[in-house]
C-alpha cells in the first residue's frame, strides 16, 4: 500500500499500485507507487526505518526489555545510548501491532513474554503520547 498521505491510494492494500523498484544503499527493497510517483523502502511504516541499528540489534533489545532490563541497562549491555533506547521503545509502542505479531511469529517469543515487555514499556513510559498508548492497549488485548 502507498504510505504518501497524499497519494488517492493511500493506504489501500493489494491494488495494484505498488511496483519493486531496485534497493536502496542499505540493500533494503525499494517500492514505486504507480499512482504518485513516491519511492519508498519495505522498512517505512515499520519500527526499522530510519534507524541507524541493525534488524538483529532492535530484536535484542525487544528481548532484554523481555527479561525486564531497564533502559540504562539496555544501554550498558548493547553499548548503545539511552536516547536512541528510548526513541526505539517509544517507536515500539507506536508500532505495537505489528511489533506485537513479529515478535510471536518471526522471533520466536511467547504471548507471556510479549505482554511482560509492553507491560515494561507501559511502566516506563507513562508520558508516552495518548495515540501510542491507545495502539498498545489495542495490540495486547488480542493477546493476554
Amino acid at each position: 500500500m502507498c504510505l504518501n498521505k497524499k497519494c488517492q491510494d493511500f493506504g489501500r492494500k493489494n491494488v495494484g499500485n505498488i511496483i519493486k523498484k531496485g534497493f536502496n544503499a542499505k540493500g533494503n527493497q525499494m517500492f514505486k507507487c504507480k499512482t504518485c510517483g513516491v519511492r519508498f523502502p519495505e522498512t517505512k511504516g515499520t519500527v526499522f526505518y530510519n534507524r541507524h541499528l541493525t534488524e538483529e540489534q532492535i530484536i535484542m533489545i525487544c528481548k532484554l526489555l523481555v527479561e525486564k532490563n531497564g533502559i540504562r541497562a539496555i544501554e550498558r549491555i548493547m553499548e548503545i545510548h539511552r536516547d536512541t533506547v528510548s526513541s526505539l521503545v517509544d517507536d515500539l509502542a507506536r508500532h505495537a501491532r505489528e511489533v506485537t505479531d513479529f515478535l510471536i511469529s518471526n522471533v520466536g517469543l511467547t504471548k507471556v513474554e510479549v505482554d511482560e515487555m509492553w507491560s515494561f514499556v507501559k511502566k516506563k513510559k507513562r508520558k508516552l503520547p495518548e495515540e501510542a498508548r491507545k495502539q498498545m492497549d489495542r495490540a495486547t488485548a488480542g493477546y493476554t
